[in-house]
């Protein structure tokens, strides 16, 4: 593709497509040169450098989290789309979780994403630094849900480089686990049920029990309430 007609669209597009398959490690302007039907050279027209197209990258992606009509839905209702939006956006992208830790992400896919999460949590009955300290407190929460599954798609891609097994690895690695585990009398009970694997999976809806009794702590701070049962997941609203 000539450098006339290629633009910086394509580019980032493209380069989010070769994060999503090949992770950080992957990312360099060749391979991605390659992708766009290019040379290398091309691409620096648009970009200045790997670390300029991974922020680029980074900002894009943070579109694809729907923003909730505040005039249509309860606060809760808008905090859990947007709350789930973010995981599922975070899911579908694995290096974005891994790049919080080396690069300073901003632009207006994030900072659209920011005010609206403040306008979620301002309708709510928040102010100020609180919206702030609620908005922030979800998010902390939706990225600590992702990180698992972030870390296995990066010690998947690891250990598999130079042609090596990585289920083998990992199998043979929680069988260790495993056995140290079957010491301890509550680990033991997991691993004894049918099915069981890894005691340290998680049981299903666990994102959503978290999310909604998160949601649930912050409506008892707006009525002054001092806590209440924990509900179920036969609880339709809260689930």
């Amino acid at each position: 593709m000539p450098r006339d007609t290629l633009t910086k669209e394509q580019i980032v597009r493209t380069a989010i497509e070769l994060l999503d398959a090949e992770g950080l490690d992957g990312l360099n302007m060749r391979s991605l040169g390659k992708r766009l039907g290019t040379v290398a050279t091309a691409v620096y027209w648009h970009v200045k450098n790997k670390d300029d197209l991974i922020l680029l990258a980074g900002d894009h992606v943070w579109h694809e989290v729907e923003l909730p009509d505040l005039d249509a839905l309860d606060w809760r209702t808008a905090a859990t789309a947007m709350a789930t939006g973010l995981h599922a956006m975070l899911s579908r992208h694995p290096w974005l979780v891994q790049a919080f830790g080396s690069h300073l992400f901003y632009g207006p896919g994030k900072a659209r994403h920011d005010d609206h999460s403040l306008a979620v949590y301002e309708a709510a009955g928040f102010v100020g630094t609180q919206a702030d300290r609620a908005a922030a407190t979800v998010f902390t929460f939706v990225l600590g849900s992702v990180l698992g599954a972030s870390a296995a798609v990066s010690l998947t891609r690891r250990l598999s480089r130079d042609g090596g097994d990585a289920e083998a690895l990992i199998q043979d690695t929680m069988v260790k686990a495993s056995e140290i585990a079957m010491q301890f009398p509550r680990l033991r009970t997991r691993l004894e049920t049918p099915k069981a694997v890894d005691y340290t999976a998680a049981p299903d809806q666990t994102f959503e029990f978290g999310l909604q009794a998160l949601l649930d702590g912050l409506e008892d701070r707006l009525t002054g309430r001092p806590g209440r049962a924990p509900t179920t997941h036969h609880d339709a609203r809260r689930i």
